[in-house]
């Protein structure tokens, strides 16, 4: 898969809408990132799956950006896994659907425990989406809330930092 990802990530409320019940499917997911300039490359295990992706910088505060991504060998990812810097995430993601649209619910743990992301994946950036009832403020442009970023800064570093809805 390749081309323009156009998606907006939100904060989940932990009280007011429960996403676990709500979601069709879940999958846990380890991924690591390899040092690029001007890109993020990461690694990514789901389930009994693996990935490639690659990705450009964002622009419109970080809401579309150029994506690739090539399913690739366990074997092969497990390799590459040895290439990233600073560790991995690793989450449970749960697909909630919305409307149209699937909200891709993620649930951190490690050193991001207690932190609770949702996104949403847009034709057009401007393309209107119904929001579930756990959905909160919007942190597409907050680079803390990336992937790559919570490996060198980990939300237990600035979880007290965020309301307690959020916590």
């Amino acid at each position: 898969m390749s081309g323009l990802e156009i998606e907006r990530k939100f904060l989940v409320r932990k009280k007011g809408g429960n996403y676990r019940e709500a979601a069709f499917s879940f999958s846990n997911i380890k991924q690591g990132y390899i040092p690029a300039e001007n890109a993020t490359v990461r690694i990514r295990l789901r389930d009994d799956k693996a990935y490639l992706t690659i990705k450009s910088r964002s622009y419109n505060n970080g809401l579309t950006r150029y994506e690739f991504e090539q399913e690739i060998p366990v074997a092969d990812a497990n390799e590459l896994l040895k290439l990233c810097k600073g560790g991995f995430v690793d989450k449970t993601r749960y697909l909630v659907h919305s409307g149209k649209h699937v909200f891709e619910v993620d649930e951190f743990h490690g050193d991001n425990e207690g932190l609770v992301v949702a996104e949403v994946e847009l034709s057009y950036e401007d393309e209107p989406f119904e929001k579930p009832s756990f959905i909160g403020p919007e942190v597409t442009d907050d680079r803390r809330f990336r992937n790559s970023a919570l490996i060198s800064c980990p939300y237990i570093l600035w979880r007290d930092t965020m309301p307690e809805e959020y916590r």
